[in-house]
Order: structure tokens, then C-alpha cells, then sequence
């Protein structure tokens, strides 16, 4: 998986269109193998992306859990601490 794509589900507040654009763009990216496309193909490559933004979208609305949800400060915070012990030199 595409190391930028984060999680979405179970977070307070939900994911915003914002996030769920900005994972399928990732996710776009990754499989066409291109961050920037040609002008033959950017139109293809924006229909994927919206497509999948909302296909993620109606996946996050479904999906149901009974844990709690996660704080995104708390998440980050997690996220810079690992990030210390890996880079820690």
C-alpha cells in the first residue's frame, strides 16, 4: 500500500471530502504509475480519482466498528513518535 495513504475510518470528526480526494489521488497515482499525466490521459486520470473518492466515500459511511472513535491528535502524535525511534539516529 501506498505509504501516503492514510486511514480514514473511525475518526472523530469523519474524514472530510478533502482526505477522501486526496487518498484516491494517491491511490491513482500509485497504480498509473505517474504523478503528473500527459494531457492524453488527464482526463482519465481525474475521472479515477473521482470515481474512487466516491466509492470511498460510500465505504466509510458503511462500514461500522464498536471501538471507539480515534482522536487524529493522538494518531499524529503516535505517528511522530514512531517516526523519532525509526529515524533516531
Amino acid at each position: 500500500m501506498c505509504r501516503n495513504i492514510r486511514p480514514l475510518n473511525n475518526f472523530e470528526p469523519p474524514a472530510t471530502r478533502d482526505e477522501v480526494t486526496a487518498a484516491a489521488l494517491q491511490y491513482v497515482r500509485k497504480v498509473s504509475g505517474t504523478t503528473k499525466p500527459s494531457q492524453a490521459n488527464q482526463a482519465v486520470f481525474d475521472q479515477a480519482v473521482r470515481e474512487i473518492a466516491h466509492i470511498t466515500e460510500h465505504l466509510l459511511d458503511d462500514l461500522t466498528t464498536t471501538a471507539p472513535p480515534k482522536n487524529r491528535e493522538v494518531e499524529a502524535a503516535k505517528a511522530r513518535a514512531r517516526a523519532e525511534l525509526r529515524y533516531a539516529r
